[in-house]
Protein backbone atom coordinates (compact mmCIF):
# COMPACT_ATOMS: atom_id res chain seq x y z
CA UNK A 1 0.00 0.00 0.00
CA UNK A 2 1.16 3.51 -0.83
CA UNK A 3 0.30 6.24 1.69
CA UNK A 4 -1.25 9.38 0.22
CA UNK A 5 -1.41 12.46 2.44
CA UNK A 6 -4.45 14.52 1.53
CA UNK A 7 -6.23 17.52 2.99
CA UNK A 8 -9.50 17.22 4.88
CA UNK A 9 -12.38 19.69 5.15
CA UNK A 10 -10.93 21.18 8.35
CA UNK A 11 -7.42 21.50 6.91
CA UNK A 12 -6.13 18.50 8.85
CA UNK A 13 -3.98 15.95 7.00
CA UNK A 14 -5.66 12.65 6.12
CA UNK A 15 -3.61 9.57 5.24
CA UNK A 16 -5.25 7.38 2.58
CA UNK A 17 -3.64 4.06 1.67
CA UNK A 18 -3.71 3.03 -1.98
CA UNK A 19 -2.83 -0.29 -3.57
CA UNK A 20 -1.66 0.82 -6.99
CA UNK A 21 -1.33 -2.76 -8.27
CA UNK A 22 -5.02 -3.53 -7.76
CA UNK A 23 -6.13 0.13 -8.01
CA UNK A 24 -7.97 0.22 -4.69
CA UNK A 25 -8.09 2.38 -1.55
CA UNK A 26 -8.15 1.80 2.18
CA UNK A 27 -10.06 4.49 4.06
CA UNK A 28 -10.01 4.59 7.84
CA UNK A 29 -13.45 5.18 9.33
CA UNK A 30 -15.22 8.16 7.70
CA UNK A 31 -12.06 9.35 5.90
CA UNK A 32 -13.69 9.39 2.46
CA UNK A 33 -16.37 11.73 3.82
CA UNK A 34 -13.76 14.08 5.32
CA UNK A 35 -11.77 14.68 2.14
CA UNK A 36 -11.69 18.25 0.85
CA UNK A 37 -12.85 18.88 -2.75
CA UNK A 38 -9.23 19.38 -3.82
CA UNK A 39 -8.25 16.02 -2.31
CA UNK A 40 -11.16 14.24 -4.00
CA UNK A 41 -9.96 15.76 -7.27
CA UNK A 42 -6.45 14.42 -6.63
CA UNK A 43 -7.82 10.91 -6.12
CA UNK A 44 -9.79 11.11 -9.36
CA UNK A 45 -6.65 12.24 -11.20
CA UNK A 46 -4.58 9.44 -9.66
CA UNK A 47 -7.16 6.85 -10.73
CA UNK A 48 -6.93 8.17 -14.28
CA UNK A 49 -3.12 8.05 -14.24
CA UNK A 50 -3.16 4.38 -13.22
CA UNK A 51 -6.04 3.33 -15.45
CA UNK A 52 -3.92 2.23 -18.41
CA UNK A 53 -1.79 -0.15 -16.32
CA UNK A 54 -2.40 -3.83 -15.62
CA UNK A 55 -4.73 -4.49 -12.70
CA UNK A 56 -3.84 -7.20 -10.19
CA UNK A 57 -6.46 -9.69 -9.02
CA UNK A 58 -7.82 -8.94 -5.55
CA UNK A 59 -7.62 -11.82 -3.09
CA UNK A 60 -11.00 -13.30 -2.04
CA UNK A 61 -9.83 -13.08 1.58
CA UNK A 62 -8.80 -9.63 2.83
CA UNK A 63 -7.72 -8.52 6.29
CA UNK A 64 -7.96 -5.20 8.10
CA UNK A 65 -4.56 -3.47 8.15
CA UNK A 66 -5.30 -2.18 11.66
CA UNK A 67 -6.55 -5.27 13.57
CA UNK A 68 -6.04 -8.09 11.02
CA UNK A 69 -9.70 -9.17 11.26
CA UNK A 70 -11.16 -10.60 8.07
CA UNK A 71 -12.90 -7.92 6.01
CA UNK A 72 -16.57 -8.42 5.18
CA UNK A 73 -17.93 -7.81 1.68
CA UNK A 74 -20.63 -5.15 1.89
CA UNK A 75 -23.17 -4.11 -0.73
CA UNK A 76 -24.46 -0.54 -0.67
CA UNK A 77 -26.25 1.98 -2.86
CA UNK A 78 -25.68 5.64 -3.69
CA UNK A 79 -28.97 6.91 -5.10
CA UNK A 80 -29.69 4.41 -7.91
CA UNK A 81 -26.12 3.11 -8.21
CA UNK A 82 -25.05 -0.11 -6.50
CA UNK A 83 -21.47 -0.46 -5.27
CA UNK A 84 -19.53 -2.73 -2.92
CA UNK A 85 -16.57 -2.64 -0.57
CA UNK A 86 -14.90 -4.70 2.15
CA UNK A 87 -15.33 -3.36 5.69
CA UNK A 88 -13.75 -4.07 9.05
CA UNK A 89 -16.41 -5.33 11.46
CA UNK A 90 -14.50 -3.58 14.27
CA UNK A 91 -15.09 -0.20 12.64
CA UNK A 92 -11.51 0.51 11.54
CA UNK A 93 -12.36 1.32 7.93
CA UNK A 94 -13.04 -0.09 4.50
CA UNK A 95 -11.25 -1.28 1.37
CA UNK A 96 -12.79 -0.22 -1.96
CA UNK A 97 -11.70 -0.61 -5.58
CA UNK A 98 -11.37 2.49 -7.74
CA UNK A 99 -14.24 1.18 -9.89
CA UNK A 100 -16.59 1.01 -6.89
CA UNK A 101 -15.24 4.31 -5.53
CA UNK A 102 -16.28 5.91 -8.82
CA UNK A 103 -19.65 4.15 -8.62
CA UNK A 104 -20.15 5.57 -5.14
CA UNK A 105 -19.42 9.07 -6.44
CA UNK A 106 -21.93 8.65 -9.33
CA UNK A 107 -19.21 8.80 -11.97
CA UNK A 108 -20.25 5.60 -13.77
CA UNK A 109 -23.32 4.66 -15.79
CA UNK A 110 -24.32 1.48 -17.65
CA UNK A 111 -24.11 1.48 -21.42
CA UNK A 112 -27.24 2.39 -23.32
CA UNK A 113 -28.42 0.19 -26.19
CA UNK A 114 -27.03 2.70 -28.70
CA UNK A 115 -23.65 2.86 -26.91
CA UNK A 116 -23.45 -0.92 -26.76
CA UNK A 117 -24.12 -1.15 -30.50
CA UNK A 118 -21.45 1.46 -31.20
CA UNK A 119 -19.04 -0.50 -29.03
CA UNK A 120 -19.71 -3.69 -31.00
CA UNK A 121 -19.00 -1.88 -34.25
CA UNK A 122 -15.54 -0.86 -33.05
CA UNK A 123 -14.20 -3.63 -30.77
CA UNK A 124 -14.89 -7.31 -30.10
CA UNK A 125 -13.66 -7.59 -26.52
CA UNK A 126 -13.05 -5.21 -23.61
CA UNK A 127 -11.66 -5.80 -20.16
CA UNK A 128 -14.14 -5.67 -17.31
CA UNK A 129 -13.55 -2.49 -15.29
CA UNK A 130 -14.49 -4.30 -12.09
CA UNK A 131 -12.40 -7.50 -12.20
CA UNK A 132 -10.28 -7.16 -15.35
CA UNK A 133 -11.61 -10.29 -17.09
CA UNK A 134 -12.14 -10.10 -20.88
CA UNK A 135 -15.73 -9.53 -22.00
CA UNK A 136 -16.90 -10.66 -25.45
CA UNK A 137 -19.21 -7.79 -26.38
CA UNK A 138 -20.61 -9.76 -29.30
CA UNK A 139 -22.11 -12.29 -26.88
CA UNK A 140 -23.36 -10.12 -24.06
CA UNK A 141 -23.24 -6.87 -22.12
CA UNK A 142 -21.99 -8.16 -18.76
CA UNK A 143 -18.84 -9.81 -17.43
CA UNK A 144 -19.24 -13.58 -17.24
CA UNK A 145 -16.72 -13.72 -14.37
CA UNK A 146 -18.09 -11.17 -11.84
CA UNK A 147 -21.47 -10.30 -13.39
CA UNK A 148 -20.79 -6.54 -13.68
CA UNK A 149 -22.65 -4.83 -16.51
CA UNK A 150 -20.50 -3.03 -19.06
CA UNK A 151 -20.30 0.57 -17.87
CA UNK A 152 -18.54 3.77 -18.78
CA UNK A 153 -17.74 7.12 -17.23
CA UNK A 154 -20.72 9.48 -17.30
CA UNK A 155 -18.93 12.33 -19.06
CA UNK A 156 -21.63 14.91 -18.35
CA UNK A 157 -21.59 14.05 -14.66
CA UNK A 158 -17.78 14.09 -14.73
CA UNK A 159 -17.76 17.55 -16.26
CA UNK A 160 -20.26 18.88 -13.74
CA UNK A 161 -18.57 17.34 -10.72
CA UNK A 162 -15.05 18.30 -11.76
CA UNK A 163 -16.23 21.89 -12.28
CA UNK A 164 -17.89 21.88 -8.85
CA UNK A 165 -14.81 20.40 -7.19
CA UNK A 166 -12.50 22.90 -8.83
CA UNK A 167 -14.75 25.77 -7.80
CA UNK A 168 -15.00 24.53 -4.20
CA UNK A 169 -11.26 23.84 -4.02
CA UNK A 170 -10.33 27.38 -5.08
CA UNK A 171 -12.02 29.94 -2.80
CA UNK A 172 -12.19 33.39 -4.39
CA UNK A 173 -14.44 36.47 -4.42
CA UNK A 174 -17.66 36.06 -6.40
CA UNK A 175 -17.08 37.17 -9.99
CA UNK A 176 -20.12 38.69 -11.75
CA UNK A 177 -18.86 37.08 -14.99
CA UNK A 178 -18.67 33.62 -13.38
CA UNK A 179 -21.87 32.25 -15.01
CA UNK A 180 -20.63 33.28 -18.47
CA UNK A 181 -17.14 31.90 -17.81
CA UNK A 182 -18.55 28.60 -16.56
CA UNK A 183 -20.70 28.33 -19.69
CA UNK A 184 -17.63 28.88 -21.87
CA UNK A 185 -15.61 26.36 -19.85
CA UNK A 186 -18.34 23.73 -20.17
CA UNK A 187 -18.48 24.22 -23.94
CA UNK A 188 -14.70 23.90 -24.15
CA UNK A 189 -14.74 20.66 -22.16
CA UNK A 190 -17.59 19.24 -24.25
CA UNK A 191 -15.63 20.04 -27.42
CA UNK A 192 -12.54 18.29 -26.03
CA UNK A 193 -14.45 15.14 -25.09
CA UNK A 194 -16.39 15.11 -28.35
CA UNK A 195 -13.16 15.29 -30.35
CA UNK A 196 -11.63 12.55 -28.23
CA UNK A 197 -14.63 10.25 -28.62
CA UNK A 198 -14.26 10.35 -32.41
CA UNK A 199 -10.63 9.21 -32.34
CA UNK A 200 -9.30 5.67 -32.69
CA UNK A 201 -7.30 6.18 -29.49
CA UNK A 202 -10.46 5.88 -27.42
CA UNK A 203 -11.32 2.46 -28.83
CA UNK A 204 -7.78 1.14 -28.45
CA UNK A 205 -7.71 2.15 -24.78
CA UNK A 206 -11.25 0.88 -24.18
CA UNK A 207 -10.35 -2.51 -25.63
CA UNK A 208 -7.05 -2.92 -23.77
CA UNK A 209 -7.86 -1.26 -20.42
CA UNK A 210 -11.64 -1.05 -20.09
CA UNK A 211 -14.37 1.48 -20.82
CA UNK A 212 -14.23 3.20 -17.44
CA UNK A 213 -10.42 3.30 -17.53
CA UNK A 214 -10.40 4.87 -21.01
CA UNK A 215 -12.86 7.53 -19.93
CA UNK A 216 -11.04 8.35 -16.75
CA UNK A 217 -7.69 8.48 -18.52
CA UNK A 218 -9.26 11.22 -20.66
CA UNK A 219 -10.35 13.17 -17.59
CA UNK A 220 -6.89 12.81 -16.00
CA UNK A 221 -5.21 14.18 -19.13
CA UNK A 222 -7.61 17.12 -19.14
CA UNK A 223 -7.00 17.84 -15.45
CA UNK A 224 -3.23 17.71 -15.90
CA UNK A 225 -3.46 20.01 -18.89
CA UNK A 226 -5.30 22.73 -17.00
Amino acid sequence: MTALTLEGHTGAAIAVDMCEACQAFWFDAHESLQLSPASTLKLFTRIGELSSGAKATISPVLHCPRCRARLLITHDRQRDTAFEYWRCDNGHGRFITSFNFLREKNFIKPLSAAELEQLRQNVQTVNCSNCGAPVDVMRGSACSHCGSALSMVDMKQAQRLVAQLRDAATPRPIDPLLPLNLAKARQEVEDIFAAYDRSDRWWREASSSGLVEAGFATIARWLRGR
